[in-house]
């Protein structure tokens, strides 16, 4: 039976994995993307145990990886001069890195679905995805949404909630297909409900669809007419030595001159646009003469040409060279520059803890680019006098919808889109996904698009999405294409943002919180009868082992961010950022990792008919009480106290039972606690903190969260009245999205503070409740209760008198 349910799990993994790979290939295959995940989910279900879960995902991110990205890892080792193969090959051992969402939802559906059912696991589910892709973009800015663009009505719905919306009702849909597949064996009756819902979100889709594509009046004004120039020559390196370098560069302007020639003098363009980095060299800041008089070339031609040009080059500064398009306009020059935002990590740049000599050795084709400073929108000049603002974006650019909306906000009427995709001249399928990612972000913003590449796919992308003139992948063509340019109404994207992404993480947020408050206002272990019925945490000795080694990681680092907040350089107390990011690495990923570990084990336990019965999922474990001679608590308090189960023949159990009250336990099963040695202090020490009544001030909620919250308010009032000169001066200028991701820094930097004091308040505590215990055992739990008091007042009173004597003048 195992090797049968093995080769299920498999053999859902791989036809999921081929149905995402023919739903990414595009064409009608579309379709499928509403089917493709339900094998997967099926073999899903079947599983029982998180680690089985685990695996799963891990396998469908390498096998999803394999079956639509493919072509990346060729690619990327051709590119980078490694190797097809071995591009290939670290592309798979790292899938789980390049697809995240794909673990984070097989981990989130398995824990909800344990504990509130499948519905509500779904929907859990679909929320990790989403705000995994939020929170953790892409390389390629790739969604399960894109996929979709051949279906021109239901693609048209991303102006709402853009691709990640569409990811949402595809997975919706899956998880449907999937319930309705559970219940067949009840007949069809009972399927109908779900597939009535599977078929709910495309009907949607394509009803805004046909709305959002009725026909618009014509606008009276003047459409804006470009000359796109695909030269179809790649390579430059190979070039290079074969020709010599000024020669590859005379070709490559002398081809470039004469396309524009023919776009401007026979097709009348107001402007030409070539591709990225075609010019292959700073303009407007040589390097020798030679660049000087090539800078000049350029300009006569623009001149003679009497319309603006708008290429890719490099530009350059004190700090480093910049990927950049420069607008070049006649008789005035070199107008501005825009400086390429998102570099491709390990191609145009390498993180900075990974620039070393040893790994440029390893990879040649590295760059060494600097990214730019973000947005910026440029006046189109034309020859008629009309200035039409165009916003630029640089290859990798386009798979941001950020770049676009905040392009969309700033003013901009069309977007210039420059790529240079010949590294995907083997792989038609990588180009062809680049071209639909970009035209998303004309469906969003509903700007129009001019999209440039040096070998294809070149296009012309009208608000809709709709590619109305294109160009073949390694073909030397010019593109000459009209599009109307206007103030758009702005699209709920560009006045929300990607809010898919961020509803998703409040959703899940609130979730684990909600589940958390239902286990702190349930019934405690400790206080149930000898008819047991309650949950405890039970833990093979490995799971014990990794969730009190993740607590130490994560206590400890907190005890570390606090030695660094008062003798440090000051970078945690001025740069919010950086602590944040350094509380998320050091506290609460290991939290969370331990806690998410300890619910995992979570069992059910149940006192009948003389055995004790621990169940989880569809595992059962039983042992009889007349077999269990006494409770042992634990001595060391990790991850928590707890106790063993001391066994008839002197050996413990093989797991380990994690409870506030391993004594209550013991009266609760009317079993004797297990003799300590008298020398053993530890032992006494856990006692003292068992018997100490919970206060409701020190639950997490009020201690982390409400705590914070009380502080950050006056503090970022403070903060407004300074910088704004109100307390809503930055919703008044900047709007209330602006105003509330503010606030919520500010927010999350105070729970930052609160638990690390409270980190250093736990550790005094429990330094003098020990020491207490040594020098006077029989005032142990007295004495910890007086701490335990203190250590609240420290946080509660300490905390907000710190805050007044920091805002109050002198």
């Amino acid at each position: 039976m195992p090797s049968r349910l093995a080769r299920s799990r498999w053999t859902g993994v791989v036809v999921a994995a081929l149905l995402c790979g023919l739903y990414a290939r595009g064409g009608p295959s579309w379709v499928l993307g509403f089917v493709a995940l339900v094998p997967w989910l099926r073999t899903l279900d079947a599983e029982a145990r998180l680690d089985r879960t685990l695996l799963g995902a891990w396998a469908m991110s390498v096998a999803y990886t394999a079956a639509v990205f493919f072509w990346f890892g060729s690619a990327l080792g051709a590119y980078t001069q490694i190797g097809a193969g071995a591009g290939l090959a670290l592309l798979l051992l790292a899938a789980p890195l390049f697809q995240p969402q794909i673990l984070v939802f097989a981990v989130v559906r398995h824990l909800v679905r344990r504990h509130h059912g499948a519905a509500l696991a779904a929907a859990a589910g679909v929320a990790a995805w989403a705000a995994t892709e939020w929170a953790l973009p892409h390389v390629l800015g790739d969604t399960l949404g894109h996929g979709l663009y051949p279906a021109p009505l239901l693609r048209q719905a991303a102006e709402l909630g853009g691709a990640t919306g569409l990811t949402v009702v595809l997975l919706l849909a899956n998880e449907a297909v999937a319930a309705a597949l559970a219940r067949r064996r009840e007949g069809l009756r009972a399927m109908v409900a779900p597939l009535v819902l599977a078929a709910v979100g495309p009907l949607l889709l394509a009803g805004y669809g046909l709305f959002a594509l009725q026909p618009e009046q014509t606008s009276a004004a003047k459409p804006l007419r470009m000359g796109l120039v695909q030269s179809n020559i790649t390579d430059y390196e190979r070039l290079r030595r074969d020709k010599g370098a000024a020669a590859v560069v005379r070709e490559v302007l002398d081809t470039h001159f004469a396309m524009s020639y023919d776009a401007v003098e026979r097709q009348h363009v107001d402007a030409v646009l070539w591709s990225e980095t075609v010019y292959p060299t700073s303009f407007g800041q040589p390097k020798s003469a030679a660049g000087a008089e090539l800078d000049a070339e350029i300009q006569a031609i623009v001149d003679a040409a009497g319309v603006p040009f708008v290429f890719g080059t490099y530009d350059r500064d004190a700090d480093g060279e910049y990927n950049a398009a420069a607008f070049v306009l006649p008789r005035s020059g070199l107008a501005g520059m825009y400086r390429k935002t998102r570099l491709f990590p390990f191609t145009e740049a390498l993180p900075e803890w990974l620039d070393t000599p040893a790994v440029r050795g390893w990879l040649p084709g590295a760059g060494s680019w600097r990214p730019g400073s973000g947005v910026r929108v440029f006046p189109l000049r034309l020859a008629d006098r009309r200035e039409v603002p165009v916003l630029p974006l640089i290859c990798l650019d386009d798979t941001d919808s950020g770049l676009a909306i905040a392009g969309a906000r700033l003013g901009a009427q069309v977007i210039l889109t420059m790529s240079n995709d010949s590294w995907f001249t083997d792989h038609e399928q990588g180009a062809s996904l680049h071209q639909a990612v970009a035209a998303f972000r004309s469906i969003e913003t509903r700007l129009p698009q001019f999209r440039v590449t040096t070998n294809g796919f070149s296009a012309v992308i009208d608000a809709r999405g709709t590619v109305i003139a294109a160009t073949r992948m390694g073909e030397r063509t010019l593109v000459i294409g009209d599009l109307p340019v206007r103030d758009p109404a702005p699209t709920l994207m560009v006045r929300w943002g990607d809010w898919v992404g961020r509803a998703a993480a409040v959703f899940i947020a609130g979730l684990a919180m909600w589940s958390v408050l239902r286990r702190w206002v349930g019934i405690s272990p400790v206080e149930l009868p000898a008819t047991l019925a309650s949950q405890l945490v039970v833990l093979p000795p490995a799971a014990r082992a990794v969730a009190g080694l993740l607590q130490l990681i994560s206590r400890g680092g907190a005890l570390a961010m606090g030695a660094i907040w008062l003798w440090g350089d000051g970078t945690l107390q001025t740069n919010t950022l950086a602590l944040l990011r350094m509380f998320t690495a050091l506290c609460l990923i290991p939290e969370a990792a331990a806690w998410a570990l300890l619910r995992a084990c979570t069992a059910q336990v149940t006192l009948a008919e003389g055995l004790l019965v621990l169940t989880r999922g569809s595992r059962r474990l039983e042992v009889p009480l007349s077999d269990i001679a006494a409770i042992e608590p634990w001595c060391l308090h990790l991850p928590g106290s707890g106790a063993s189960l001391r066994l008839n023949s002197g050996e413990r159990w093989l797991h380990g039972l994690a409870l506030p009250d391993p004594w209550a336990l013991a009266r609760a099963l009317g079993l004797p606690m297990h003799e300590q040695p008298a020398w053993l202090a530890w032992w006494a020490y856990a006692r003292s903190r068992a018997q100490l009544p919970p206060s409701r001030l020190a639950q997490p909620a009020f201690k982390f969260l409400l705590l914070p919250f009380l502080l950050a308010v006056p503090a970022f009032q403070l903060h407004q009245k300074i910088a704004y000169g109100s307390a809503f001066g930055e919703f008044y200028s900047y709007g209330l999205a602006a105003y509330l991701t503010a606030f919520g820094l500010w927010w999350a930097a105070w729970i930052a503070g609160v638990v690390l004091c409270a980190a250093a308040v736990r550790a005094v505590i429990e330094l003098g409740a020990f020491a207490g215990w040594l020098v006077l055992p029989g005032w142990a739990t007295a004495a910890r209760a007086g701490l335990e008091r203190l250590g609240l007042l420290a946080l509660y009173l300490g905390l907000p008198a710190w805050l007044l004597l920091r805002t109050v003048p002198g």
